[in-house]
């Protein structure tokens, strides 16, 4: 079962697409922590595309917070089904701060800043 109408407001829709744009930045840049194909050392691309698609429905305004915070949040963004579930899966009464947090405790993996090319 889908989710509503998956356009939001322009206000919103700005501020999504400028994310997107600042995220793709800091991840093509190529330099140093980072691998060919954009990908930060640590992560492949499908994960790091996982993790926008994920942080892409967790208003900042639920983090800091718990399950139902982030469920609740992410609710009110007409995230898709695959997204609540994943929710759901967080350990109750535990706050994150970052998505990076959410999404490892969903089992994903974060970029390694102690690992040099």
């Amino acid at each position: 079962m889908q989710r509503g109408n998956t356009k939001h407001g322009a206000v919103l829709d700005d501020r999504l697409r400028r994310e997107a744009e600042l995220e793709a930045r800091q991840v093509d840049l190529g330099g140093e922590g980072a691998r060919p194909g954009g990908a930060p050392l640590g992560m492949t691309a499908d994960e790091v595309d996982a993790r926008s698609n994920l942080g892409r429905y967790i208003p900042k305004a639920s983090l800091p917070g718990d399950r139902d915070d982030l469920i609740a949040g992410a609710s009110e963004m007409n995230a898709p089904d695959e997204v609540l579930d994943a929710l759901e899966a967080l350990p109750e009464r535990v706050v994150f701060e970052t998505v990076n947090q959410v999404w490892a405790a969903l089992g994903g993996r974060n970029e390694d800043p102690a690992r040099r090319p």
